[in-house]
Order: C-alpha cells, then structure tokens, then sequence
C-alpha cells in the first residue's frame, strides 16, 4: 500500500501532465527573419508563453510550426508575440521599434503591409 506522501506526490504528478479542458493544436506560419539568432529569439519568445507546448522555426523555409493548447492561448496571440520581439508574421506586422532594435544582421527584407 502507498503511503500517504507518496499518493499526494503521484497526485501532484498526474495534475502538472493532466491535459486540462483545451484542444492541442498544431499550427504552421511564416515568421520572417535570417538567422540563428532570429531562430533563437523566436522560439525563445513563443515557447515562453503559456499554453505553448513547443515551437520550431526554420530558417530555409522561414516556417514556424507551433503546438499548442486552445484553452490557454491562441494562433493569434502566438503571432502577436512573434511580432512583439522583431519579427513579422504572415498576419500581424512588428511595430517599426521592435523591428530596429533587432540586431543587424536579424534585419529581415520586410513583406509589404497589407
């Protein structure tokens, strides 16, 4: 028989890796940059966000694909924060400030607004 500790500790375990009430989505977007360094601040940037599973962008393709839990964020968001560190998305555009302050060699030819 488990003792009363470890029942509470096995307890604990199942609620962190419980999968809540959301839908896990995997979504995949363009989100312009150039280089390592880009690879490392966009996937620093939306893995950091709650409700983000994982994310990986791909430098050739300029393609991130994300998974992620519909009751805890959303595509949109993801996009936004993307954007919020430099980086324009194929839907939302990084202000002009976050865009400057990306390291010379992370600047991007940017898309043409829509």
């Amino acid at each position: 028989m488990l003792s009363k500790s470890l029942m509470v500790l096995v307890a604990v375990i199942s609620l962190s890796f419980s999968s809540g009430d959301g839908k896990k989505e995997r979504a995949t977007f363009t989100v312009y940059g150039e280089c390592g360094m880009c690879e490392t601040r966009i996937e620093k940037a939306i893995n950091e966000m709650e409700g983000v599973l994982w994310s990986d962008w791909e430098q050739a393709t300029l393609e991130l694909t994300v998974k992620y839990d519909t009751s805890k964020t959303s595509l949109k968001k993801i996009k936004q924060k993307a954007a919020s560190v430099g980086h324009d998305t194929d839907e939302v555009r990084a202000t002009s400030e976050a865009y400057n302050n990306l390291h010379p060699c992370c600047k991007y030819e940017r898309p043409k607004s829509k």
